[in-house]
């Protein structure tokens, strides 16, 4: 029998080696970024607002990255109000901790700082962060993130001239805490007021390009609530990444890109020297509102002319037709050198169904919206910090059916339970004459189906089992299903959300609690040493190393 203290020498080195382990995913390249958020003056609409501004900057800066770089964000918040950023499409995996919603981690308070530890595992794409708290989102604070392809790893097209971020959304003039006033208030948000291009209403966004060179442009639709059109007077987009995945490269004339959605397209510059039109129109709305840009030919004095090009407008085939063609390139490689067509999803056996049915309606007299009829409410706590605290109260597993119930709406906090490296199938049934986006922190999914009526188990016999895309946001066309398969490699807990953010705010999402009871640094890594405490975990202690 050792003596006691040479037991705890020998606990404190395995200890040790463990925590090295994790930190061995700094052979990885680090990128460092500071980053001070400030309110400001904007004027998207030709009006003054009140912005969110990330070192000066509306949108704020992009962030480049490559495969597996660990990514150290120092966040300086200088609002008078908590501030929290997400990393739409960042599957943070194994680390939940830093995923930047309510439900995982505290907001920053006014006048504090906290570094995000990210790491960008195993992954490729363009992707989007946005401020999660509230509805902060609708005053800016977001901007593009670009993940390439390590050097070794071949990409299934020639190195473009350029690279643009593309950032497209709705936009209302008014200040983002009236909105939020509104909706707490149990109302409905008016429509938008406008389109804006990188922060800029119409004819304020310019992309300068050369004749006869080809231009990657990553497009990210980061508004609150509308379906968006985009496309170039003039030009063919060859799409060719869609969320981390290389896609079989079709080309359009024009792209429906849903709230929440990233694409990333090709853009040979074959037109005469002159300017064109970039153009971005609502889809789906009684009222069209269309912003455009310019894309600018160097060395040419002809500007624009001609009308702005029109795109599709309230054509519910056309949209899904299109959705139905994006497929996945099997023979690319993606963010490994293997095929993206080597895991064959189509073969796995589905270990679980879960249907999720949206619903609108009041409670206590004020507007709410759920998911098979729960409505969110946030705890006084994240979800994860009491989870890893085990402090009891403040959710309950299992608070949220796995299929519709077809009752009226209630309140509650809702976590369902899912099992680690399940296989399971999910399905969105939409009964609203919306188009509906759903995004699931975390993970990419494939979508295997989607199709107009009510889903029924027949509706298997659609499915795409071979190519279908794998990505982290899809739509769902109004009185239509639309399905997907999740491999459930990622233990944590992750929002599942609708991409319209004042449904999302007024109770449209849940969280999955991705469970593994071995409670093993192999399949989660312990809290982060810096992680912030709030609610019934402060006071809490984090690791010591």
């Amino acid at each position: 029998m050792l003596p006691k203290s040479a037991l705890i020498w020998q606990l404190c080195v395995v200890y040790f080696l463990a925590m090295f382990a994790i930190v061995a995913r700094a052979e990885s390249p680090y990128r460092f970024f500071t980053w001070n958020v400030t309110y400001g003056d904007i004027y998207p609409l030709g009006v003054r607002q009140q912005g969110i501004l990330i070192n000066g900057q509306f949108p704020g800066p992009d962030i480049y990255s490559v495969t597996n770089d660990n990514l150290i964000i120092n966040v300086h918040n200088s609002l008078p109000e908590p501030f929290l950023i997400s990393w739409n499409g960042v599957q943070q995996r194994r680390n939940s901790y830093e995923d930047g919603v309510y439900g995982t981690t505290c907001p920053i308070p006014p006048g504090k700082n906290f570094t995000y530890i990210l790491q960008v595992k195993d992954q490729i794409g363009s992707y989007f962060y946005f401020p999660s708290v509230g509805f902060q989102k609708a005053a800016g604070g977001f901007g593009g993130i670009r993940i390439l392809s390590r050097p070794l790893i071949p990409v299934p097209f020639p190195e473009p001239a350029g690279d643009f971020t593309v950032l497209i959304g709705d936009w209302y003039k008014a200040n983002h805490n009236k909105l939020k006033s509104v909706l707490d208030r149990g109302h409905r948000l008016p429509s938008p007021d406008g389109i804006l291009i990188n922060g800029h209403g119409s004819n304020g966004a310019s992309f300068t390009v050369e004749q006869g060179k080809t231009y990657r442009f990553r497009i990210s639709n980061v508004g609150l609530q509308h379906s968006l059109n985009f496309r170039i007077q003039g030009h063919k987009m060859k799409l060719v990444e869609v969320e981390g995945t290389h896609t079989i490269q079709t080309t359009y004339s024009s792209l429906d890109v849903h709230v929440g959605q990233s694409y990333s397209v090709l853009v040979t510059m074959d037109q005469p020297l002159q300017d064109f039109y970039l153009a971005v129109s609502t889809r789906f709305t009684n009222k069209v509102l269309t912003s455009t840009g310019t894309l600018h030919y160097s060395n040419s004095a002809r500007p624009v002319s001609g009308p702005v090009p029109g795109g599709p407008t309230t054509q519910i085939d056309w949209s899904l037709n299109q959705a139905r063609s994006i497929r996945t390139n099997l023979t690319a490689s993606g963010p490994r050198p293997n095929p993206q067509g080597s895991y064959h999803y189509g073969l796995i056996n589905i270990s679980r169904t879960i249907k999720l049915e949206s619903s609108a309606g009041q409670v206590n007299g004020k507007q709410r919206y759920a998911v098979n009829s729960v409505s969110f409410i946030p705890a006084d706590t994240p979800l994860k910090l009491a989870d890893y605290f085990k402090i009891g109260g403040v959710f309950r597993v299992g608070s949220i059916p796995d299929q519709p119930t077809g009752g009226n709406i209630y309140l509650d906090t809702s976590v369902m339970g899912a099992d680690f490296r399940g296989f399971i199938e999910i399905v969105f049934q939409n009964h609203e004459n919306i188009v509906q986006s759903w995004h699931i922190d975390g993970y990419n999914f494939w979508v295997v189906g989607m199709n107009g009526g009510v889903w029924t188990p027949a509706s298997r016999n659609e499915y795409n089992l071979r190519d279908a895309v794998s990505r982290c946001t899809t739509q769902v066309y109004p009185k239509s299903w639309t399905a997907i398969y999740v491999a459930l490699d990622n233990v944590g807990m992750w929002n599942v959300r609708s991409e319209f953010w004042a449904r999302q705010y007024l109770g449209q999402q849940f969280y999955l609690r991705v469970y593994s009871p071995v409670e093993s640094i192999r399949d989660e890594y312990p809290i982060p040493k810096n992680a912030l405490l709030c609610g019934r975990a402060k006071g809490k202690h984090t690791r010591s190393l």
